[in-house]
């Protein structure tokens, strides 16, 4: 009886099991989101890389069909990339330089016009001299704070530089190795999945130049409307201006256009300061265009992405992974959907008012086009 009762009261072993590997598994997953948070910036890095890779593909392709080494036209496309990275950055740094340096010079002069202004039109008197003084010394101690600042700007720098110099040499590897790393991939996989991942892989190939595409072509559209406005308003190095405005709003995520706008803004009133208000207005203008006409547009013919879920991806990769999850957020969303359409089947849609006929017809167009460029 006593037996019975003993047994009857044992604990299963698949219960011992399941406990043990519930266990296991909380473990395991701690452990990997520990390695991840301690690997944060490598992966950020990998990720990059993995982007720049996709980037330089076609051109990198381009070069190699004719007769060139893939390591050579990897070092090639990237030392062309960053030779204009660099030039665009020096042109810019010496202008803005010379126009701060201006800026500087004309503070008394804007402080005595500033004076006359309110004194003309509201009878306020103000102090020039004490207002230059002021200015002076503002500026003096501007200076000691950079001045005691430069050593934390040179390890920002030298950080920057060793973090470009990692994803420059995972970017070049995955780029020049490429058809090596996917043959190691397929070799772990049987025959069916091997197309599968060679069809991912080239959609998001296809995707990520769609995304840089893009943003060419948004970026080409800011610079021809900020240099017809900002020769009109006569500022200085209309063109140049115009380019800058152009790619970084396009190119450095969420506060790009802030970002563009101040160099303009900054020049304008170290010439003509009531220009700052146009320059403020025609940047504030040409945004509100881009994202309510240009963007949704561009967006949705290049990268087949609602503007709905373009907006959402990039508030999600800001939130995840700042500013580069916010760049990477459109290209990394139009791959998975691209990646979702291979094992997703679609079925026949029933005829209802509340349904669009056009936007299926639209879809079925889409995915027959992802089918024939992956068949090719």
């Amino acid at each position: 009886m006593t037996e019975s009762l003993t047994g009857s009261k044992a604990i299963p072993k698949w219960v011992r099991s399941a406990i043990i590997y519930w266990w296991l598994a909380g473990a395991s997953l701690v452990v990997l989101y520990w390695t991840a948070n301690q690997l944060r910036s490598l992966l950020v890095q990998l990720l990059i890389a993995l982007f720049l890779s996709l980037a330089m593909h076609p051109a990198v392709e381009k070069l190699h069909a004719r007769g060139m080494k893939r390591g050579i036209a990897t070092g090639i496309t990237m030392a062309i990339t960053l030779t204009l990275f660099i030039l665009f950055l020096a042109v810019m740094g010496a202008l803005v330089v010379s126009q701060l340096r201006q800026l500087v010079e004309d503070a008394p002069s804007y402080a005595t016009s500033i004076s006359s202004w309110l004194k003309s039109n509201f009878d306020i008197s103000l102090e020039t001299d004490r207002l230059v003084d002021e200015l002076q010394g503002r500026g003096g101690e501007y200076i000691d704070n950079v001045a005691d600042g430069a050593l934390d700007f040179s390890s920002f720098v030298i950080g920057f530089l060793f973090q470009l110099l990692t994803v420059s040499l995972f970017a070049f590897y995955l780029s020049a190795d490429g058809p090596r790393i996917r043959r190691v991939i397929c070799s772990l996989l049987p025959e069916h999945r091997q197309v599968k991942v060679l069809r991912i892989w080239e959609l998001a190939i296809d995707k990520t130049g769609a995304f840089i595409s893009s943003r060419v072509v948004l970026a080409v559209a800011s610079a021809v409307f900020h240099w017809l406005v900002f020769s009109v308003i006569g500022l200085p190095s209309p063109l140049a201006l115009a380019l800058w405005v152009g790619i970084i709003s396009q190119f450095v995520p969420v506060i790009g256009t802030y970002i563009s706008g101040v160099l303009p803004v900054l020049i304008a009133l170290a010439n003509e300061p009531i220009t700052a208000v146009y320059v403020i207005a025609a940047v504030l203008f040409y945004q509100q265009i881009e994202n309510y006409l240009l963007q949704p547009r561009i967006t949705a013919q290049t990268l087949n992405m609602h503007p709905a879920v373009a907006f959402g991806g990039v508030i999600a990769g800001s939130s995840l992974l700042g500013a580069t999850g916010a760049f990477l957020a459109l290209p990394a969303i139009a791959i998975v959907q691209a990646a979702a359409s291979v094992y997703i089947q679609r079925h026949n849609v029933v005829d209802s008012d509340l349904l669009d006929r056009r936007s299926e017809e639209r879809d079925k167009t889409e995915a027959e086009s992802v089918e024939h460029r992956s068949e090719a």
